[in-house]
């Protein structure tokens, strides 16, 4: 049996049969660093890292974004969005197989959503449409 860092239950994972577990990986399920793993490693709580993660992302002041409430361990894969920037071609920030912090909120008044994302270094907020569409960065700051 799997068995998780923060708290996961493996068992009722969508993605258990491609994990290689976070205790066992030694916090690096799919072979990218869990920020919670990391953590836990260095001996800080959890969820005071969650808590101050959520006070930075309320801070932005977002004027149409929900307010945050709760982040989950999410794949870089789910959240690794391909942006467009001025003069280059598309570009990604995050690791597809690391662990980050993150959630989906519903834009106030729009049929678009917020995703947010955090690792030990940087927030960013996007807006996006159905199934992750057209994303726009919002705000993308270091930590």
């Amino acid at each position: 049996m799997k068995r998780s860092i923060c708290g996961i239950d493996c068992d009722k994972c969508e993605l258990n049969t491609t994990c290689s577990g976070c205790a066992e990986s030694g916090g690096r399920p799919f072979g990218g660093e869990c920020m919670l793993a990391k953590c836990d490693r260095e001996g800080k709580r959890i969820c005071d890292m969650k808590a101050k993660l959520i006070e930075e992302f309320n801070a932005l002041n977002i004027d149409d974004m929900e307010e945050v409430t709760e982040l989950y361990a999410l794949r870089g894969s789910f959240v690794n969005l391909e942006y467009d920037l001025p003069g280059t071609k598309k570009i990604k920030f995050w690791d597809d197989d690391r662990i980050y912090l993150g959630n989906q909120l519903c834009k106030k008044g729009s049929d678009r959503c917020y995703g947010l994302t955090a690792d030990e270094n940087y927030l960013l907020v996007c807006e996006y449409g159905e199934n992750g569409s057209d994303p726009e960065i919002i705000v993308y700051k270091k930590r």
